[in-house]
């Protein structure tokens, strides 16, 4: 079921990026990985990604960049924002802002598979209204 799934992992450093790529391969989810805005926007006009793991900061942009741009039209995947470091007030700006979920680093196989699964199921829902 979840290699029908289509992940973009948008992370400027290389070593969590490979982390996170191989823990979604390992739950046979189809990743695509980058490391800047502009790619992520690239992969989302060719690729119909259901979720998108980025750290809250990328070379040319943040998330909240990505989230203005999915607002208008970018295949609108679920967005799960990573947090170098992170407080309560940071996460739940995001959360209000539009994100479908926050993790933070270091990543954990866990988080990961939890933030997948919810978003199949979401999509598995909806498909089924």
């Amino acid at each position: 079921m979840l290699r029908q799934t289509h992940a973009l992992v948008a992370c400027a450093d290389m070593k969590n990026r490979s982390a996170l790529v191989h823990m979604l391969e390992d739950m046979s989810v189809n990743v695509f990985s980058c490391s800047a805005l502009n790619q992520i926007e690239e992969v989302l006009s060719k690729q119909k990604i259901a979720l998108v793991f980025c750290d809250e900061i990328l070379s040319d942009g943040s998330f909240r960049d990505l989230l203005r741009a999915n607002k208008h039209g970018m295949g609108r995947p679920r967005i799960v924002v990573i947090f170098r470091v992170g407080e309560w007030a940071e996460y739940l700006e995001a959360l209000q802002l539009g994100v479908f979920e926050v993790i933070s680093t270091p990543v954990h196989p866990t988080d990961v598979e939890l933030a997948v699964i919810r978003a199949t199921r979401d999509e598995d829902q909806g498909r089924l209204h």
